[in-house]
């Protein structure tokens, strides 16, 4: 990764336990980062009758749709559900299935929800069982898109994301930053994180934000962004993978893509 990112200081709004990797590169690109999490990650508590349930022998496919689905879902579980192919959405959840001894059979290119329901394998599932191992809330788009295909799809949600609280160093040097720095890159990677940073900051240092360039992952978070009054530059990164994020920066900061 050449070292493009000089005189950028980037928000990394990432929960604390996965921001290490993103931190590294794009300091060894040049950045200067303010780790500022807004989102952290908890374990759901579930019923035996869940637990029964999620460990029957018979799934054809258990989708995992983040590294965080893997981690809690193997907590709760002691080991991975028998099934017959895993799917993972990204690949730091490949990766993070793989370190735990399971092959993964569909790992798309485009690391999203979308990516996974274009792949071939996914397209004819009538009768299939799915395990779909997600996190509390957030979008239903694989669930109903392969109830809509034919599939039996077992939800097994395994974490919740809640608001973390940033230390007062944290929220001091992002005030000072902002109000001092004018080539402030914010860093988000989904629309949830970002409702989350402008809720834990106060009026004046969210109109700060609003006005600095925005890296954030695919057009539907760009979408959010804008709806929430986002008025700076925005950079789009195919995926919210840190590799993609820090490429779509230093593209846009070499002047080989426009900002989107």
């Amino acid at each position: 990764m050449s070292a493009s990112l000089e005189g950028r200081t980037i928000v990394v709004t990432r929960p604390a336990a996965q921001s290490g990797r993103f931190i590294e590169l794009a300091t060894q690109a040049g950045a200067r980062c303010i780790a500022f999490p807004t989102l952290e990650v908890e374990r759901l508590p579930l019923s035996e009758d869940t637990l029964g349930d999620a460990q029957r022998a018979d799934w054809d496919w258990a989708i995992y749709t983040s590294t965080n689905a893997v981690e809690a879902a193997f907590d709760a579980l002691g080991r991975a559900p028998a099934a017959r192919r895993a799917a993972a959405v990204g690949r730091a959840t490949a990766r993070a299935l793989e370190q735990r001894g399971v092959g993964v059979s569909l790992r798309p290119e485009t690391a999203n929800s979308e990516g996974l329901l274009a792949a071939p394998e996914l397209q004819t599932v009538t009768n299939a069982r799915v395990l779909l191992v997600k996190g509390a809330g957030g979008r239903d788009l694989l669930r109903a898109t392969l109830t809509a295909r034919g599939a039996r799809v077992f939800i097994l949600e395994v974490y919740r994301r809640a608001l973390a609280q940033p230390t007062d160093e944290a929220r001091s040097t992002l005030h000072a930053t902002l109000v001092h720095d004018l080539h402030v890159v914010v860093a988000v990677t989904s629309a949830d994180v970002l409702a989350a940073l402008l809720q834990l900051v106060g009026a004046d240092d969210a109109a700060l934000l609003r006005t600095r360039t925005l890296l954030a992952p695919g057009a539907r978070v760009v979408a959010t962004a804008r709806e929430l009054g986002w008025t700076g530059p925005i950079v789009q990164a195919a995926t919210a993978e840190d590799d993609a994020m820090l490429r779509a920066l230093q593209d846009v900061s070499a002047g080989t893509a426009p900002p989107a």
